[in-house]
């Protein structure tokens, strides 16, 4: 009965409890993170509202307005570096948003974030 009791609670909590990469410690929260990026399709239209409620706060974020247009910038930390209690950008992969869309994450995307005045994007 007891072992019975322990796998129903144990699948309950497995199958409901919504990771919360707030509460993980930062290995963890690191591979998260990595994982999701890892899953993202433009296709898909992701908006930043979706990506802040699934990940949380991210680790950095920087944003502008160009006329109508909002861009930000998201950074969360998918791979460790230095072991100096600082997240740095090398150590972060970085989404870019478009008036709340997703348009293009990883290496380049900071860059284009900083380009977007001058009509590149």
């Amino acid at each position: 009965m007891g072992l019975g009791l322990y796998a129903l609670i144990a699948t309950s909590v497995i199958m409901f409890y919504k990771d919360d990469p707030q509460a993980m410690i930062w290995q963890d929260r690191e591979a998260f993170n990595k994982r999701y990026i890892e899953k993202l399709r433009l296709e898909d239209a992701f908006t930043l509202n979706a990506v802040l409620e699934y990940l949380g706060s991210p680790d950095l974020t920087y944003a502008k307005r160009d006329g109508e247009q909002v861009w930000q910038v998201i950074f969360y930390r998918t791979q460790h570096k230095t072991s100096d209690g600082i997240t740095t950008m090398d150590e972060c992969t970085g989404l870019l948003f478009k008036n709340g869309q997703l348009i293009m994450w990883g290496p380049s995307a900071y860059e284009k974030y900083l380009e977007q005045n001058d009509g590149t994007i």
